[in-house]
């Protein structure tokens, strides 16, 4: 496994749930119109004024990381401009594009996105790495959590459940984890029913999730992301369902590694609100 000093952060999404619930969001209009014209983790957040990217670029270097590969869309004129209007750390910045699909009207999801990112920068291939949502603040503690050498070559964050400050309703959708007496991943359970989140307690009666923060060795990964299905209803590749497909095929092989803390998120607008107390 080699050191792991890059983090991609996943941003290419069209931010559809948040600006669905725009319109009923109790925001301001100026931020509303942001939030309309340009990906979520670019809206202003708190008094700072400043988007969640800056926050997460913030941790990323707190937690060793010295580069950080965007995974945009195309159109990424906003992210541009926040690159040269905020300090990045030091950190060495680069894009990925995701590219449109041809015959799809959306970018293909989470597992075309990591993809395409490693096709562009073929050093990814080599190299282990981390790669996130772009619109989930993680600690300075999950992301150098991932960073630390293991012998399994992947490894995910699985969050505890009762340590995540969102609503039942919402928690409830989040998928579930199992594993083995290792913490090896074994199963990621999507829209999990009640008998099956109680069967996914860990050996301290806890439900852990995931986040989508992972950390990869590409070379071991790749073809798993290429090869991803398409799902039927949503029309996109998800990541985790590659990783299910590489952990069935590929046992012991990706460690799951307990994190109880909050998690903030910007999935819907009211989210924006969770954030009034960010200063820096």
């Amino acid at each position: 496994m080699t050191e792991n000093k890059s983090l991609l952060i996943m941003a290419g999404g069209v931010s559809s749930r948040m600006k669905r619930s725009l319109d009923t969001a109790q925001i301001s209009s100026k931020t509303k119109n942001i939030a309309l014209s340009v990906h979520k983790s670019l809206i202003p957040l708190g008094k700072s004024g400043k988007p969640l990217l800056y926050y997460l670029l913030k941790n990323a270097k707190a937690a060793g990381y010295e580069k950080i590969f965007i995974i945009t869309s195309s159109e990424n004129e906003a992210f541009q401009a926040f690159l040269k209007n905020y300090n990045l750390f030091g950190l060495h910045v680069l894009f990925a594009i995701q590219h449109l699909t041809k015959g799809f009207e959306k970018p293909l999801g989470t597992a075309d996105a990591l993809t395409q990112a490693m096709e562009q920068f073929p050093e990814l291939k080599k190299n282990t790495f981390t790669i996130c949502n772009g619109d989930n603040l993680y600690s300075v503690n999950a992301l150098s959590i991932l960073r630390k050498p293991r012998k399994e070559p992947h490894a995910l964050i699985s969050f505890d459940r009762s340590g995540l400050e969102f609503s039942n309703d919402r928690i409830s959708k989040f998928a579930v984890l199992s594993f083995n007496k290792a913490d090896q991943l074994e199963n990621i359970i999507e829209k999990p029913t009640p008998d099956e989140v109680e069967h996914c307690r860990d050996s301290k009666g806890k439900i852990r999730v995931s986040m989508n923060c992972f950390s990869f060795f590409g070379a071991s990964i790749f073809s798993y992301v290429k090869e991803c299905p398409i799902h039927p209803q949503r029309q996109e590749k998800e990541l985790p369902q590659a990783v299910l497909n590489f952990v069935k095929e590929n046992p012991n092989q990706l460690l799951a590694i307990p994190v109880s803390e909050h998690l903030p998120d910007l999935t819907a607008a009211n989210d924006i609100h969770d954030f009034h107390h960010f200063k820096d």
